[in-house]
């Protein structure tokens, strides 16, 4: 698995830490981020939310496992246009089969951005080749 993995480093995402289901990364919001009104892109924040949600659950797998996404949702709550965001990960519940997550994006005064939850479908053996 590349860490950052090639969306974010595109975006300008870097890892912050990473610990067992639990992952924290962060964004320079940039004005090149933002939507037609100026705010940050939704798209944006639920990258960066989708990137810190699958690398904590990603950190939970046994060797030879991966993972796809069965669903992803997001809730915006106040808006942001520039600056530093922090996502914070973390997996919920750890299913053999079906597994969720959530993330709280949050701004340099830990003020909450946006909410995202995640499931996740773990794949073993052949489904998990090549991913």
């Amino acid at each position: 698995m590349r860490i950052p993995p090639p969306v974010g480093e595109l975006l300008g995402i870097e890892l912050v830490s990473l610990e067992d289901g639990v992952c924290t990364m962060k964004l320079i919001a940039e004005e090149r981020h933002s939507n037609p009104m100026g705010t940050i892109h939704g798209g944006i924040l639920g990258d960066l939310a989708d990137a810190s949600m699958g690398m904590a659950y990603f950190a939970t797998l046994e060797p030879g496992e991966s993972f796809t996404t069965l669903e992803l949702k997001i809730n915006f709550i106040r808006p942001f246009w520039t600056g530093l965001l922090v996502a914070r990960g973390r997996v919920v519940h750890g299913g053999r089969t079906v597994g969720m997550t959530e993330c709280d994006v949050v701004d340099e005064q830990d003020r909450l951005i946006a909410r995202a939850t995640s499931t996740c479908l773990t794949l073993r053996g052949e489904a998990a080749a090549g991913r």
